[in-house]
């Protein structure tokens, strides 16, 4: 995983820089956003692993494929890409954009998974405490899982707060062995 992120962080970073100087985050988000999508389609999964496809062909296919939804800087972006034979990059491409973005915006993508259903009051009140917390604007994405018995656990980034009753069950188990 480590190997395919440092591949694709080159390509991210420069759609970045240009879709910045160029007042295009979010254009250039939606563009890679469906790049990906697209080269993870199993019948583009094989065609981009097709030995007898040229990379200029590749890129053509994949580019007809998207349609009219990418402008001429970001088709001439899959033709380095597919250039480079690295097209099967571009899921780890749009991550990276994205982190990116966050990074510029100040703002942070928080999956927060509950044993039970948060109504839109709690969500609002967690999401302005993690921004208090995090410094950056915060996205809020709700989960249900009932395995946790009780309480949450959130994850924005790096940064995993498990406050679920199961995560302190298992503390509580691991305490006891030792």
């Amino acid at each position: 995983m480590a190997e395919l992120t440092t591949l694709a962080r080159p390509y991210a970073k420069a759609a970045f820089e240009h879709a910045q100087a160029h007042q295009q985050l979010a254009n250039w988000s939606a563009m890679l956003g469906l790049a990906a999508a697209v080269s993870q389609d199993d019948t583009m999964q094989r065609l981009l692993k097709a030995p007898r496809l040229t990379s200029a062909d590749k890129a053509a296919t994949f580019i007809e494929v998207c349609g009219d939804k990418f402008d001429a800087k970001a088709q001439n972006f899959i033709h380095v890409v597919a250039e480079n034979d690295r097209l099967q990059l571009l899921p780890e491409i749009s991550e990276l954009f994205e982190l990116y973005k966050a990074e510029q915006e100040k703002s942070v993508d928080v999956d927060v998974t509950s044993a039970f259903a948060l109504n839109q009051e709690q969500q609002d009140k967690l999401a302005k405490v993690l921004s208090a917390r995090l410094g950056r604007e915060v996205r809020l994405h709700a989960a249900e899982d009932a395995a946790l018995i009780g309480g949450v656990i959130i994850r924005a980034g790096d940064l995993v707060i498990d406050g679920s009753v199961r995560g302190k069950l298992a503390q509580l188990a691991e305490a006891l062995k030792s």
